[in-house]
């Protein structure tokens, strides 16, 4: 049994975690060192990349110590979609009611910043990771959810305020046959990506270890000491002994508040469930020409991506389970399946795409995952309140991809060079403040993932 609130043993296996890098199980000393610069602790997308610009064109790295409760890669990245998929319009309307008008499109403009960035950085460092720049495609089958995008829409094109140039919308009797989803009432197209994120995270590791990074694999953090230690550094405590740290970067995500209870009901750990479908070989399976949403309504969706070997990962499920909250809200056992969702995936192609009907496909693979959601479906990003010397880079609400890299730079940036917050280029609402912390909202359980209709 793992400790509460910690990952558990035995979890699923994903299928981005059928092929393991030689880091997967690694310990680079036999033994925790006693101190360290910089404790990361997580070895995901965000602590990679932590790691990652930490050692990027540093002739005097600081020592850095990267931690994972289990091995490298085995939380919410290896259980993910594989999608990096920017929200460059579908929040925008909702976000401007919070946050202003300006606010909401710098958020836009950074997540789509970070599609390019991951792909400068695949094709300069050769990662072998099956990075494929494509089109998502959001298909809408709800009617009123159809409607209120579609308003929404005109209303955010007409004020001039986003970029939408990237964006094609179609609406009405056109979007089943451009987008290809039987039912579809309402469909947008923009830029996005798909790859394999273990490969992308175990390169950057690799490369960090080989610049002299230490990587623990198996040492659940169990407590960072409430208060710096006479000497200004933090006690980390694991379950095979403590180190001292200038430095602690939270890269958690859904266990962040084990290790920082101040963000208990702040970041949620939130179970999510996915799939590998697998067409039958005998029959070529119809081309899909994006990667999907599939919108049922508000916060009901399936994501979906083809991938180049013919096999189509799949999640989401969420009509089958998301009205019982026993079964996603604060759970963080990614050892077991949702039953109500299990059947979900078994013949989904044929019943969403035109020309599927008559493909035979099987479930390859299913898994669950645990996601570190927002209580405002903001991340919480840079300096821990009150924590100086703690630095927080989680809670991205199951849509950390097109969030992670440049905001793990801008931590770097923060740390290393002294970089003001504002000045490093990531969207003021991502601030970790004291004021989020102290708010008693919670959209999470009120609803509001996913709902656009919040007008301009």
């Amino acid at each position: 049994m793992s400790p509460e609130g910690l990952p558990v043993p035995n979890s699923t296996l994903p299928f981005w975690r059928t092929e393991p890098h030689e880091l997967d199980n690694h310990r680079t000393t036999p033994s925790l060192p006693a101190e360290s610069d910089i404790v990361i602790i997580g070895a995901g997308f965000s602590g990679s990349s932590l790691a990652h610009f930490i050692y990027k064109d540093n002739p005097s790295p600081p020592s850095v110590t990267i931690l994972d409760a289990r091995e490298a890669c085995s939380g919410a990245t290896g259980r993910n979609g594989g999608h990096v998929k920017p929200d460059v319009y579908f929040n925008v309307t909702k976000n401007t009611k919070k946050y202003g008008i300006k606010a909401a499109v710098a958020v836009a403009a950074y997540e789509a910043s970070q599609l390019f960035a991951i792909k400068d950085l695949v094709e300069k460092e050769n990662i072998d990771c099956d990075f494929v720049m494509s089109r998502a495609c959001d298909a809408i089958l709800d009617p009123s959810l159809a409607k209120d995008s579609h308003e929404a829409f005109l209303e955010l094109s007409k004020s001039g305020a986003a970029d939408l140039k990237d964006v094609y919308h179609a609406y009405g009797k056109d979007a089943e046959r451009i987008s290809g989803v039987k039912g579809a009432l309402s469909c947008f197209t923009f830029s996005a990506a798909h790859l394999w994120p273990y490969k992308l995270v175990l390169h950057l590791l690799q490369g960090a270890v080989r610049r002299g990074a230490n990587l623990q694999t198996h040492t659940p953090v169990t407590h960072v000491s409430e208060s710096p230690l006479p000497d200004g550094r933090w006690l980390v405590t694991t379950d095979r002994g403590s180190i001292k740290a200038k430095k602690v970067l939270l890269a958690t995500n859904g266990f962040t508040a084990k290790v920082a209870p101040q963000f208990k009901d702040h970041i949620v750990p939130v179970r999510g469930i996915c799939s590998r479908i697998v067409p039958d070989k005998a029959r070529p399976a119809p081309f899909l020409p994006y990667s999907y949403s599939i919108r049922y309504g508000p916060a009901m969706y399936d994501y979906l991506i083809p991938r180049a070997d013919g096999s189509i990962v799949v999640g989401g499920a969420r009509v089958k389970f998301w009205n019982d909250s026993s079964h996603w809200y604060d759970v963080v056992d990614d050892s077991k399946l949702i039953e109500p969702a299990k059947s979900h995936f078994d013949e989904l192609m044929q019943r969403t795409f035109i020309g599927w009907e008559d493909c035979d496909t099987k479930v390859d693979k299913i898994w669950t995952g645990i996601m570190g959601y927002s209580s405002d479906f903001m991340p919480h990003v840079g300096e821990v309140p009150g924590k100086p010397g703690q630095m927080v880079l989680a809670g991205f609400s199951g849509h950390g991809m097109p969030v992670i890299f440049r905001s793990a730079k801008g931590i770097v940036d923060m740390l290393l060079h002294g970089t003001k917050f504002e000045d490093t280029g990531m969207p003021g609402v991502y601030r970790a403040t004291q004021e989020r912390l102290d708010s008693t909202k919670n959209e999470i359980l009120q609803g509001g993932h996913g709902n656009v209709r919040a007008k301009l």
